[in-house]
């Protein structure tokens, strides 16, 4: 086999962050590591990527080894090579992020690594610079959230208007008036009323709704307007 002459072997890992809504708070998905250095440290779901392998193929399998998810769609965010970033061998790592409703997957997560959802206002100390990831995660989310209706992807099947806006209020750490959100979520079309409530908040409930999602597809170029601060994608 020939080689490139001269030149210094790096590793080459991958990271996962995995945001999940539960219907009340925004969280991440973080584990124990189980080797030095920084064992029993919190931390993202991370992995060296195999010879055979491409780096989604290795998000996918690390994820799937590390918590027991499957199927779950990533997204690929930035790749971070800083020198000193890990401090046996230099590592280079690519972070990819996805988007979950907690619920549809919470029967498939493994404890073999004690898995453990934290509230995104909550996260304890991660390891090397996954925190720093974590960030790059938020901001790309926020970006894409304003232009993209993809937070519906946190959502189970069906939903409240006070859900989604308890979603997008935990996503740009902001605070919406309620009569001017939900005025403006109606008139995106993207949503089917239903006729059953949700009355666990109150005696009078809130109606449940659905992803209408023809409506997603079309729509999912054009959706600016839908956030009233656009200030708060830079935070």
């Amino acid at each position: 086999m020939h080689k490139y002459s001269k030149q210094t072997r790096h590793l080459l890992a991958v990271d996962c962050i995995v945001f999940g809504f539960d219907g009340e708070s925004l969280k991440i998905l973080l584990i124990q590591r189980g080797f030095q250095p920084e064992k029993g440290n919190w931390s993202l779901m991370g992995g060296f990527v195999q010879q055979n392998e491409s780096l989604d193929q290795a998000s996918n399998r690390i994820l799937k080894e590390l918590t027991g998810l499957d199927g779950v769609y990533l997204e690929q965010l930035h790749t971070f090579g800083d020198t000193s970033r890990d401090p046996i061998e230099r590592t280079i790592s690519t972070a990819y992020f996805a988007l979950i409703d907690i619920h549809k997957y919470e029967k498939q997560l493994s404890d073999d690594y004690h898995a453990e959802w934290f509230p995104l206002k909550n996260i304890p100390g991660l390891i090397f610079d996954h925190q720093d990831m974590v960030e790059a995660a938020k901001r790309r989310i926020r970006y894409k959230a304003a232009l993209h209706p993809i937070l519906f992807e946190l959502l189970p099947d069906k939903f409240t208007i006070p859900q989604l806006q308890i979603l997008y209020e935990s996503v740009f750490n902001t605070t919406i008036d309620k009569r001017n959100f939900s005025k403006r979520v109606l008139a995106t079309g993207l949503l089917i009323k239903l006729s059953e409530k949700d009355k666990a908040g109150s005696k009078r409930g809130a109606y449940y709704y659905q992803l209408n999602k023809q409506n997603y597809y079309a729509k999912f170029q054009a959706f600016l307007n839908f956030i009233p601060n656009p200030d708060t994608l830079l935070l």
